[in-house]
């Protein structure tokens, strides 16, 4: 089993496709093959079940994903501490949240951290849930994830970013469009279109449901941001999210932001990774991201 093979094999399982990895790994489709042959033939079992629109993972190579991840993770960390490759990171770091929605607010960071930092490959996804971002990290299928607290794992390190506000958000044609605040007796009258069980927003959207005894009528649910907003915007509910999320549409005048009179819906945003040794990709993003908290800070700041 050598290292080339188990990289060729993380490239496809994440790509899903023979073909793709072949192009990110600069080599021709028959030589990926030939590796990912070679190393069924040493495990013993398929890692792939191939179909006519690509392959998916078997649950051997389900089990041997989580096992190449480390044993790349672990040579990577060997091979900067024997090179001394800390003060220029190379490789990749994969990022990952329960909600679009966190892209949006930290897009600019991202672009600037990746011109800063040209050797380092970022790539930003959607989970389904905040659990899953956490259960991701741990099995190394991401490096990097965000997400509102709590977070418990004793092998996470978890680091507070900001704090942001929630409210309840309209359409610019809808009753409160004009006002400042909402009460909870008024929210009881609304359809909600929500972020889907598991995201953060909707793990805090649902304690203060909880929390003042509001079984919410449900209009629609997704974890697609810009749905929702445009859902909202053209009337169809309302909505619960950050005011960072909806900032551009407010000051356009297509939806407005209204806090819940009485109520602080305010909640702690944190980054969470491995507590063990990163390799320096991971660490320099997640410096230069602590860096910048007073900035997502200022961002994240409510109306």
């Amino acid at each position: 089993m050598e290292l080339s093979q188990l990289r060729t094999f993380r490239e496809v399982a994440e790509a899903l496709s023979f073909t793709r990895a072949a192009q990110k790994l600069n080599m021709t489709q028959s030589a990926v093959s030939h590796q990912i042959k070679a190393l069924e033939r040493e495990l013993g079992e398929p890692l792939f079940i191939r179909a006519k629109r690509g392959v998916r993972l078997s649950d051997a190579g389900q089990l041997a994903l989580s096992y190449a991840e480390r044993i790349l993770e672990e040579a990577d960390a060997l091979r900067e501490r024997i090179r001394g490759d800390e003060h220029e990171p190379r490789g990749r770091v994969r990022a990952a949240a329960a909600t679009q929605a966190f892209v949006h607010l930290f897009a600019r960071l991202f672009e600037s951290f990746m011109r800063d930092h040209d050797r380092v490959e970022l790539s930003f996804r959607t989970t389904v849930s905040t659990e899953q971002t956490v259960a991701d990290i741990l099995n190394g299928a991401a490096d990097v994830g965000f997400a509102s607290l709590p977070v418990y794992s004793p092998a996470l390190q978890v680091t507070e970013l900001f704090e942001d506000e929630l409210g309840v958000v309209v359409g610019a044609r809808h009753r409160l469009a004009k006002q400042r605040e909402t009460s909870v007796v008024e929210m009881r009258r609304e359809r909600f279109i929500l972020f889907e069980q598991g995201a953060s927003i909707r793990r805090a959207t649902d304690a203060f449901f909880k929390r003042v005894d509001l079984s919410p009528d449900l209009a629609l649910e997704s974890n697609d941001t810009y749905f929702i907003k445009l859902m909202v915007e053209h009337g169809l509910g309302v909505s619960v999210m950050p005011s960072w999320a909806v900032r551009e549409e407010v000051e356009a005048g297509r939806l407005s932001w209204l806090r819940v009179a009485g109520h602080h819906l305010q909640r702690a945003v944190a980054v969470i990774a491995l507590g063990r040794f990163q390799p320096s990709p991971t660490r320099a993003f997640i410096e230069y991201i602590l860096e910048h908290r007073e900035r997502l800070q200022e961002a994240a700041r409510p109306f």
